[in-house]
């Protein structure tokens, strides 16, 4: 199996409370700017040969929090 090259996108879920995005939404309101919300998550880039099925592992164990995050995972090819 080759190795392939996995980014991983990790946000909170609809609902939970976001401190990260809250406090950029307030400092983009305070310079003038009009957003309506600012989501702030996580980016992780994975390079493995063990399979699409054993990085959704990885999510659920460690690098998310399934409970209050959801997330995404893309291929992005091979590395």
């Amino acid at each position: 199996m080759s190795m392939a090259r996995y980014e991983i996108f990790v946000t909170y879920k609809k609902g939970i409370f976001d401190p990260p995005g809250a406090t950029a939404k307030r400092a983009l309101d305070n310079l003038g700017y009009s957003v309506e919300e600012v989501k702030i998550g996580k980016y992780i880039q994975v390079e493995s040969d063990a399979g699409e099925a054993a990085v959704r592992e990885m999510c659920e164990k460690l690098l998310a929090n399934p409970v209050i995050e959801d997330y995404r995972i893309e291929i992005a090819g091979e590395a």
